[in-house]
Order: C-alpha cells, then sequence, then structure tokens
C-alpha cells in the first residue's frame, strides 16, 4: 500500500515540541515529498540557535516516519529560518542561504530537468485570459489521472501559482544550492513567489530574470515526473525564447479568450512557439461564455466563437471551451483548484488531461 502525506503528516502531528504545540502545527515542516517507498522533509527552526538544539528532534521525527508500513528510508535535513546573530541578514522570505535571481551560469546541452519524461508550455498572448487557472487546474487533473506532475510557475514578475494551489510553505534549501519545491493536491510545485516575500515586487532585468529560471528549471528537486507544465507569463519575451531555444519541448498550449483583442495577441504566441519550432498542442478558449444560475440564460460576454474559428484557421486543434464559472474563480483565490472535485468544470479538465494522455504528452 502507498504511503501517503496524511500518514506521515499524521505521524508528525503527534511529535511534541517545547510549548505544547507539534512539530506540524508549529509550521516547521518543509519540503514534504514521498517518492515511492522514500519520505523526504526539511525541519525549519526559527534561528540557527535553535537548530543547533533540535538534533535530538530531527531524529525522533526520522525514527517515527521510519515506522510508518511501506516506509524503507526517510531523509530528514535540518536547517533555521534566520540568520545567526553575527550573521548579514538575507532578503525576508529568501530560502536559507540560496540566493536568488543573478545572471544564468554558462550551461551545456538542455535545459530539461533529469528525470522529467515530458515538458509543456502553456502561454497566452496577454494577461488576464485565465492562463494560470487553466495551469494549475490541468496539472490537479493529470495528478488525479495518476500521473507525476511538476508546476512551474514561470511568470517572474506575477506569480499566481503559490496562491492558486494553496501553498503557504516556503521552498527550503538546505545546502544552499539544491531547492526543494514544494507539494501540493498531488502536484509537485516551484514559484518565485516560493522564495520571495509576496508583498515585495520583483524588480529585475532580463539577465536576473533567465538566472532565476535556469534555477528553478536546474537546481529544484523535481524528482521523477512524467509531465511537467510550465505556466508562462503573458506575451512573447526572454522566458518563452529562452526556453524555445534552449529545452526540449513536447508541445504548447496557448489560452486566449474569445475576444477579438485577446486573438490578436493569441496570433502572435502561436506564430512565436511555430518559429521556435515548439510543436503546438492546441487552443483552450476560456471564459467562453457565462450561465446564469438563476434562469439558465447563456451569455457570450467575450464574444462567440472566435478561438475555435481561430484553430480551424491555423489548423491547430480546439482542446476546450471552459466557461466563466464563479467556483472556479473561488477555488483559484482559495487555494483549492475546482479540478479537485467532481463538478462539471473538474470534468472538463479531467477530459483535457485525458486528451493529452491518450496524444503520449503526459
Amino acid at each position: 500500500m502507498a504511503v501517503t502525506l496524511q500518514q506521515v503528516e499524521a505521524v508528525l502531528d503527534q511529535i511534541a515540541i517545547p510549548g505544547g504545540k507539534t512539530l506540524l502545527s508549529s509550521d516547521m515542516v518543509r519540503a514534504l515529498g514521498i517518492d515511492g517507498d522514500a519520505v523526504r522533509f526539511v525541519i525549519e527552526a526559527p534561528s540557527p540557535e535553535l537548530a543547533r538544539q533540535m538534533e535530538p528532534l530531527r531524529a525522533a521525527a526520522e525514527a517515527e516516519v521510519g515506522k510508518i508500513a511501506g516506509v524503507s528510508k526517510v531523509s530528514v535535513a535540518l536547517t533555521a529560518h534566520g540568520p545567526s546573530k553575527a550573521a548579514p541578514k538575507p532578503p525576508q522570505g529568501e530560502a536559507p542561504s540560496l540566493k536568488i535571481g543573478g545572471h544564468p551560469k554558462p550551461q551545456q546541452g538542455s535545459m530539461n530537468p533529469p528525470g522529467v519524461k515530458h515538458m509543456i508550455v502553456i502561454g497566452s498572448g496577454k494577461g488576464g485570459v485565465g492562463k494560470s487557472t487553466v495551469s494549475s487546474n490541468l496539472a490537479v487533473a493529470l495528478a488525479r489521472a495518476g500521473r507525476k506532475v511538476g508546476l512551474l510557475d514561470a511568470d517572474i514578475y506575477g506569480p499566481s501559482q503559490p496562491r492558486m494551489m494553496g501553498a503557504t510553505a516556503r521552498a527550503a534549501s538546505p545546502d544552499g544550492t539544491t531547492i526543494e519545491p514544494i507539494h501540493a493536491h498531488g502536484v509537485t510545485l516551484m514559484s518565485i513567489g516560493l522564495m520571495l516575500d509576496e508583498a515585495k515586487a520583483v524588480i529585475w532585468r532580463g539577465p536576473m530574470l533567465m538566472g532565476a529560471l535556469q534555477q528553478m528549471m536546474g537546481q529544484v528537486n523535481w524528482g521523477e515526473l512524467d509531465i511537467l507544465l510550465i505556466d508562462l507569463p503573458p506575451g512573447t519575451g526572454d522566458v518563452q525564447l529562452t526556453l524555445g531555444q534552449r529545452a526540449e519541448l513536447d508541445g504548447a498550449i496557448v489560452v486566449s479568450t474569445p475576444q477579438d483583442v485577446a486573438l490578436l495577441d493569441a496570433r502572435k504566441a502561436i506564430d512565436m512557439f511555430k518559429t521556435l519550432k515548439v510543436p503546438m498542442l492546441g487552443l483552450i478558449e476560456n471564459m467562453s461564455f457565462y450561465t446564469c444560475p438563476q434562469c439558465g440564460h447563456e451569455a457570450h460576454i467575450f464574444g462567440h466563437g472566435g478561438v475555435g474559428d481561430e484553430a480551424a484557421e491555423m489548423g491547430v486543434p480546439l482542446l476546450a471551451q471552459l466557461p466563466i464559472d464563479l467556483d472556479t474563480r473561488l477555488g483559484g483565490d482559495g487555494g483549492t483548484p475546482i479540478a479537485t472535485g467532481d463538478s462539471p468544470m473538474a470534468r472538463a479538465y479531467a477530459q483535457l488531461a485525458e486528451g493529452l494522455i491518450k496524444a503520449g504528452k503526459a
């Protein structure tokens, strides 16, 4: 029987710490992950001084988790939230001992993380069309279909996946080099928003942007994944160009609303992927229509059929037509994607995921 996160969390919630709380309720557990019969996590102490006193607690946590049926290996690292008093203080929210951003390092070969079978990018010509909502829900739907799924939030300036996936923990870096991702709703997640203060703007020029992208591709412990979905920033900028030229991508999905203004930019995104020789897997029409919950009237707020017509004209598949849906918005804002449930919207994302699986892309 496979070990679950819930089993491990239940054990950690029984390990008491001074002050009456448990290891889990004190929010000291970071980067909890399961790979087959192996469990790994990080215990993050409030300070280096306390961390030096917590080795017995680390050993106890390792021993207790090792008693769970089906667990054969446990790896527990001990780190500290902040610096010692004699050390300079890093920026608030930054992963321990890890410098984020900076110029990219010379790199030979592909940017593809080892152990990842397929990589698909999800883009849009402009912002505000629901690309990140589609990315998070598609990731959850693929995970529910039995795939090992990663989700990379490559929108450095406007990361939204931590909020949409309900990830409140920080990504940890026990050794200052390897970054341990967060796990939410069965998905392995990484975002710059997991490493920097949510309220702080990222004010970086292009080289620092590319340095951060390189870190999230190459330094994150992604593990073995069937598919890595990459939620791109809107437009046709540095991130898209770098991934298109230096990563081996299985394909691209473009999200647009039916609105003419959105379609103008969607055409540019499709042209960009074709120029970079990234296979176009298809278009998704988001905010396709709105159904009044009182009378059932269907209103096409942003126009009707525009993405379908565009897909036919450009010779690419129309993968889905997704309506404006209040529960989808509430799920994203609340950190529980609609695809976790069994509503018509959840079934629509499940069908979208099944299409990718049947096409051999996940």
